[in-house]
C-alpha cells in the first residue's frame, strides 16, 4: 500500500518566500507600521503585569494604577519598541530613523515625567524605579555593554518581574510576601515567552526554506515547512498572549 501524502509537491528543495517578522506584523506602510511597531499582544501581555502587581497589593489606588499602565505604554509600549526597531529594523518598518528617535524619546521622556509626579505624590523611593527603568529600557534593546543585557534573563527581568513589581510598589509603597511569589511567577512567565518567541523570531526573519517529511502511523506523510515549524509555537504565544491579560483582568475585577 502506497503512503497518502497530504502535499503533492515535495518540499525538499522549495524556496520559501519572504515571511512577515511577527505573526501580528500587519502588511507594511503608512499607520500599519506604527501598530505593528506597538507589538499589540505581548505590550497588552506586559502591561497585563502591572495589573497583577497593583491587584495583588493590600491597597489599591485606581488613579495611581492608572497612572502606572499609561508610564509602562509610553515607555515598553513606544519607547522600547522604537529604540528595537531602531536597532536592527527587526519588524523591518518604513518609518523614519528620526522618527523612531523621536518616538523612543517622548515614550521614555514621557514615562519619566509621570514616575517624577509619582515620587512627588506618593514616594520618593520611586525614584529608584524611574533610574532602573529609563537604564534597562535602552540597556536591553540597543544591546549595551556587548548585549550583556540582552539575554533571557534580563528579558525577564525587565519585562515581567519589574512592572508588576513597580505596579505592586506603586500601590502599598512597600513589598509584603506576595510581590516576591508573584515577581517569581511572571519572570517564569516571560522566560516562557522568551522561550517560545525567539524560536518563532528566527524561523520568521532568518530561515528561508525548510526541507523535510514527516511519516505518521496512519501512512500519512506531510510536509515539514516554516507553516508547520511555526503552528505550535505561535499558538502558545498568541493563547498566552490572551490568557495573561485575561487573569489580570480577574484579579483586577475580584479587587473590585
Amino acid at each position: 500500500m502506497n503512503p497518502r501524502t497530504r502535499s503533492q509537491e515535495p518540499a525538499a528543495g522549495r524556496r520559501l518566500p519572504p515571511s512577515r517578522p511577527a505573526f501580528y506584523a500587519l502588511k507594511g506602510g503608512g499607520w500599519r507600521d506604527y501598530l505593528t511597531l506597538l507589538h499589540p499582544p505581548y505590550t497588552l501581555w506586559h502591561l497585563s503585569y502591572v495589573i497583577l502587581g497593583a491587584a495583588l497589593a493590600p491597597a489599591l489606588h485606581y488613579d495611581r494604577l492608572a497612572a502606572t499602565v499609561v508610564a509602562f505604554f509610553l515607555a515598553l509600549g513606544v519607547g522600547a519598541h522604537a529604540l528595537d526597531e531602531l536597532a536592527g529594523r527587526p519588524l523591518r518598518t518604513r518609518i523614519a530613523r528620526r522618527t523612531l528617535v523621536v518616538l523612543a524619546l517622548a515614550g521614555l521622556g514621557g514615562a519619566i515625567g509621570i514616575g517624577l509626579a509619582g515620587a512627588v505624590a506618593v514616594s520618593p523611593l520611586l525614584l529608584i524605579f524611574i533610574a532602573a527603568g529609563a537604564f534597562l529600557a535602552p540597556a536591553y534593546n540597543l544591546e549595551w555593554f556587548g548585549g550583556r543585557f540582552h539575554s533571557g534573563f534580563w528579558f525577564a527581568a525587565a519585562w515581567g518581574a519589574f512592572p508588576f513589581l513597580t505596579g505592586y510598589f506603586a500601590q502599598a509603597e512597600t513589598f509584603e510576601p506576595p510581590a516576591a511569589f508573584g515577581a517569581v511567577a511572571v519572570f517564569l512567565l516571560s522566560l516562557v515567552q522568551r522561550t517560545l518567541s525567539s524560536r518563532v523570531r528566527s524561523l520568521r526573519r532568518r530561515v528561508r526554506s525548510i526541507e523535510g517529511r514527516v511519516l505518521y502511523d496512519d501512512g500519512t506523510i506531510g510536509d515539514l515547512d516554516r507553516s508547520w515549524a511555526l503552528a505550535a509555537d505561535e499558538r502558545a504565544l498568541l493563547l498566552l498572549s490572551l490568557a495573561v491579560p485575561v487573569a489580570a483582568v480577574a484579579a483586577l475585577a475580584a479587587r473590585m
